[in-house]
């Protein structure tokens, strides 16, 4: 399969902040008051796709939109009341205040009886919802690590260290057909998934976008590198076990061998990452500046308070029988679902 490097497409707006995004990307309208944005829903639709949009500047941008935008200032300052919206949500809804040791520990204890997204497509998900979970990540997978890129700048010593270690590895340990993105486009391919960059925007949930978001919203600013910290350590040390419960679902479900590689790859990964990312990120990044103890908390706390809403989201559709997509695979995702 030849390396995909085109750029993904506009997709229709959501409500009025992603509309007005998508007009200043095509050179006309201004963005909406300040007021508009704090009445929004920090989770809703609206506000996720203009946030999406806005951070997606930063990685390939979109085709038919000058690359000058990514620097635009009447963007950036409405991009700035987006994030305002979002992250004033989030440190309300979902931090509970405790040490670092204590928020590390509560994920490394798995339930007895666990009834999360991975554990439904184990024991009992069907190929449809495979690929639409497949369609879903999609929007991190198939740039997987790079938001997480965006720190290394940030850390010094044993933290950028072992930050750098583990980013290696995501990017194939100098290899490019094992690269992670590289190795799920594979996955989506033995699914009949379209494997174009960004092809599924217009189908991913809020809950996904608002997902993939945080990790921009921390990675592309200094200020929150110890929130960028925590959520990469939530991802590493949750990744393994579920990685293994994927990787059985894509097994039982006859998915393929690239879609049950991709899985099989995490769960060995990254239960070398979570030792690094606990003892020489998380450590080493503390030993400097204990003071970001708080924002490591809160970036593992948002992860899972985030995270929990997409599995809510996905389980309410899968167990009503009903698509988790905004907009439902069809015939031209290839296999019939």
């Amino acid at each position: 399969m030849p390396l995909d490097v085109s750029h993904p497409v506009l997709p229709p707006p959501r409500g009025d902040l992603s509309a007005a995004v998508l007009s200043v990307l095509g050179g006309a309208a201004r963005p909406p008051a300040a007021e508009v944005v704090r009445q929004a829903d920090p989770y809703g639709d609206d506000l996720q796709l203009a946030l999406y949009l806005c951070y997606e500047l930063h990685y390939r941008g979109f085709t038919g939109v000058d690359d000058a935008y990514e620097w635009d200032p009447v963007l950036l300052a409405f991009r700035g009341l987006l994030e305002d919206r979002f992250l004033t949500a989030l440190r309300a809804d979902a931090t509970r205040p405790r040490g670092v040791d204590e928020a590390l520990a509560e994920l490394l204890v798995e339930p007895v009886n666990g009834t999360g997204v991975s554990h439904h497509l184990r024991d009992e998900g069907q190929l449809w919802q495979l690929r639409e979970y497949a369609a879903q990540r999609s929007l991190y997978h198939l740039k997987e690590a790079d938001p997480h890129a965006w720190v290394l700048p940030r850390l010094w010593g044993r933290a950028k260290a072992g930050m750098a270690a583990v980013e290696f590895d995501e990017y194939g340990g100098g290899r490019a057909d094992r690269v992670h993105a590289r190795l799920f486009a594979d996955l989506m391919a033995d699914l009949g998934l379209d494997t174009a960059y960004g092809r599924y925007l217009d189908s991913a949930s809020a809950q996904t976008l608002a997902t993939v978001n945080l990790m921009s919203l921390f990675g592309l600013h200094r200020r929150l590198r110890g929130a960028l910290v925590g959520h990469f350590a939530a991802v590493e040390i949750t990744s393994s076990p579920g990685s293994r419960r994927l990787a059985q679902a894509m097994a039982r479900t006859g998915a393929g061998p690239a879609a049950e590689h991709f899985y099989a790859e995490h769960v060995v990964a990254d239960a070398v990452h979570e030792q690094v990312v606990r003892r020489e990120v998380v450590g080493g990044l503390l030993e400097v500046e204990p003071h970001l103890a708080d924002d490591v908390v809160f970036g593992l706390d948002a992860t899972g308070f985030l995270e929990d809403r997409l599995a809510d989201h996905l389980l309410d559709h899968w167990r009503a029988g009903t698509t988790s997509l905004r907009v439902p695979l069809g015939p031209s995702d290839g296999r019939a679902s």
